[in-house]
C-alpha cells in the first residue's frame, strides 16, 4: 500500500518533469553525483541505454540537463544538470518530500530513515541480482499484478486500475 500510494502521488506532483520520475531519478543522480556518461548513467539509474537517450533528450529538450563532451574521452557524452535544472530539482525535491511525509506520517522520523534504507537497500539487491531490470518496470509489474484469494486481497481480486481510485480509496489523491 505505502508503494501504490507513493506512486500515485509522486507521479501526480511530479506532472510537469519530462519522463515523470524516471526523468525525477535521471535529474536527481545527475545533480548529486556529479557530471556521470551517458553509460554510467544508465548503468546507475538501471534504465535501458534506449530509455535513457529518450529521457536525456527530453530533459535537454526542456533545458534541464545538457550533453557536453567529455574531456578526457572525446568519444564520451557527460550529461550535466542545468542551473535550471537544479532549480527544478529542488522544487521536485520538496514535493516529493511532502508526499513522503504524508504517507509516513504514522511513524516516527527514525522509523522513516530505517524504512528508506531498507527500500533503498532491497533496490541495490535487486539491481545487483538482475542489473538488466528495469526498476520502473518492476515496480509496475508488482503494482498491477493481478491480486485474489490468499494474495492479500480481501475482495477475491477486484481492484481499482492503476493510477487514480475511487475518492475515499488507497489510490485516490
Amino acid at each position: 500500500m505505502v508503494l501504490r500510494g507513493w506512486e500515485v502521488e509522486v507521479d501526480e506532483v511530479l506532472n510537469g518533469m519530462p519522463g515523470g520520475s524516471r526523468g525525477y531519478h535521471l535529474l536527481t543522480t545527475v545533480v548529486h553525483d556529479g557530471p556521470p556518461t551517458q553509460s554510467a548513467l544508465a548503468e546507475r539509474v538501471a534504465i535501458d541505454r534506449t530509455i535513457l537517450t529518450y529521457l536525456i533528450d527530453d530533459l535537454a529538450e526542456a533545458g534541464l540537463v545538457e550533453r557536453r563532451l567529455d574531456p578526457n574521452d572525446r568519444r564520451a557524452r557527460r550529461v550535466v544538470a542545468t542551473e535550471r535544472g537544479r532549480s527544478v530539482l529542488a522544487e521536485a525535491q520538496s514535493r516529493v518530500s511532502a508526499v513522503e511525509d504524508r504517507l509516513l506520517a504514522g511513524i516516527s522520523p527514525t522509523e522513516r530513515d530505517q524504512f528508506r534504507d531498507a527500500a533503498q537497500r532491497a533496490a541495490r539487491r535487486i539491481h545487483e541480482t538482475a542489473p538488466g531490470t528495469d526498476p520502473c518496470a518492476a515496480v509496475r509489474s508488482v503494482l498491477d499484478a493481478p491480486t485474489g484469494p490468499g494474495r492479500g486481497s480481501p475482495d477475491g481480486g477486484a481492484r481499482e486500475p492503476r493510477g487514480r481510485g475511487a475518492p475515499g480509496s488507497a489510490g485516490a489523491a
